[in-house]
């Protein structure tokens, strides 16, 4: 059997151009070999298959715990350094499983209440901090709304100094993991050396330990002070039990709660950013969105935001242009596999690009365009719209990105009137091991919008009044 064609040049070339930028790599192939090649990243990434193929990805999704294929956590490694080797991410088969159920409590419907509240009030009090004629980097802004909203709902800290030095910290290893620098340290472990402790990889360890430090404190904590009336995440998880009433240790804890402060603010910042870029840089997309909103009536409840078809749009349109993960996490055959005509050996690393098949002409005309009412037009299958991947590595948190996007959007553009500072086009660049704007985007804030009388049921007052349910928030 012979893998799908791809391109002949040397491996450490492939993988440069991998590194720093991924997606014209990515759009070079597919016009040379069609939606299936195989690329060759070195030595740990040979020979990795990379499809956006709807068909072979409805294969390879719905049967990545059945006979055809298989989702390794071994083989998402370049997140262990980060994350832990007892991330949700990072394990397979029974353990894998286990973690999934020990997470998913917090993020049922029921729990989008109190996380709604916490979304709305945090984004008012952080777009408050500027002032009329202010200029502000949205990046920076979307990633302190995201940030605060998640050690919220994640610890239940949002003011405090532990609070303070584990979101400084936080962010700050994000910054020195986004680098191709640090993405190269990642796919070539002979570059992660100490240096004397001077080097980029010791620096961005001691960053690690200190985040660790924060997070084992505030776990040790819990435990010799529990309280039970207490609703955050961690405090779910530390009690959560498994089938056989196992609870998680330390280390599993520290590890998920990496996991989901890593996956749940640096995704959802950069996500809202795109998005207030587009409904700024087309004004026309931002008028409609916002007469959306106005006919919600000045406090609408979030149930009603939730439901707004035409924000729903421009969510998913901002997902699907430039998707903050370009690709699923890996597959592998279990057996040969016959896969949309290609016959694949056992064995073989099969990647789905998101990217790529939110690129497709067949799919998305014009697919460059930011158009949100294609999404009004026609309904997407799970194969040809998946910003949060699929099958068994489907994002656990994708309900709670949907909710916070929502409704930091709604409550901006309700309360806020702004204008880009440059018209320019903005493109998208790799940052560490996802996507984001190649570029700072300035937003100036030019006045605030009236509101009228309150609603008793608004988003402002969600933690008592709404009644959210799972359908209402899944994707």
């Amino acid at each position: 059997m012979q893998l799908p064609l791809g391109p002949q040049t040397p491996a450490a070339i492939q993988l440069i151009r991998w590194i720093f930028s991924p997606m014209s790599f990515m759009d070079e192939c597919v016009r040379r070999y069609g939606d299936i090649f195989t690329l060759n990243l070195g030595k740990n990434n040979q020979n990795l298959v990379f499809v956006s193929n709807p068909q072979a990805l409805q294969q390879i999704l719905t049967q990545d715990t059945r006979a055809d294929f298989h989702a390794p956590g071994e083989l998402n490694v370049l997140f262990k350094s980060l994350l832990g080797d007892n991330s949700v991410i990072c394990l397979s088969g029974a353990q894998h499983q286990r973690q999934r159920q020990l997470m998913m409590p917090p993020f049922h419907g029921d729990r989008m209440r109190t996380y709604s509240h916490v979304i709305t009030q945090i984004t008012a009090e952080t777009l408050a901090e500027v002032q009329i004629g202010q200029t502000f980097d949205v990046r920076t802004t979307t990633q302190t709304i995201t940030l605060r909203v998640i050690m919220q709902a994640v610890f239940g800290l949002n003011r405090g100094e532990r609070a303070e030095q584990l979101a400084r910290l936080l962010s700050e290893l994000l910054e020195l993991g986004s680098s191709p620098l640090s993405v190269a340290m990642l796919y070539l472990p002979i570059l992660q050396q100490e240096f004397g402790g001077i080097g980029p990889w010791a620096i961005q360890m001691r960053c690690q330990q200190a985040v660790d430090a924060l997070i084992y404190a505030e776990i040790q904590e819990r435990r010799s002070q529990p309280d039970f009336t207490r609703t955050d995440i961690l405090s779910l998880l530390m009690a959560a039990q498994d089938e056989v009433g196992e609870s998680m240790t330390d280390v599993e804890l520290r590890d998920e709660l990496m996991t989901l402060l890593v996956a749940g603010h640096e995704t959802t910042a950069t996500a809202l950013a795109w998005a207030l870029y587009w409904l700024h840089k087309l004004p026309a997309v931002r008028a409609k969105l916002v007469a959306e909103l106005d006919r919600l009536g000045p406090d609408p409840d979030v149930t009603a935001v939730m439901k707004s078809p035409y924000l729903d749009a421009v969510c998913n349109e901002t997902l699907r242009i430039y998707p903050v993960g370009m690709l699923t996490f890996p597959r592998v055959t279990t057996k040969a596999v016959n896969l949309a005509g290609r016959e694949l050996p056992p064995n073989t690393i099969v990647l789905g690009s998101i990217y790529l098949t939110h690129h497709r002409e067949d799919l998305y005309p014009q697919p460059n365009q930011f158009r949100p009412e294609r999404f009004l037009d026609r309904h997407f299958s799970p194969f040809e719209f998946f910003p949060f991947g699929g099958g068994a590595r489907r994002c656990i948190g994708s309900a709670f990105a949907l909710l916070e996007m929502k409704l930091a959007l709604a409550q901006i553009l309700s309360q806020w009137e702004l204008e880009l500072v440059d018209q320019r086009d903005v493109h998208a660049k790799r940052r560490g091991l996802v996507t984001a704007p190649e570029r700072s985007i300035q937003l100036r804030v030019k006045s605030q919008r009236s509101k009228v009388e309150s609603n008793p049921n608004s988003i402002d007052r969600i933690a008592e009044d709404s009644q959210l349910t799972a359908s209402e928030v899944a994707l």
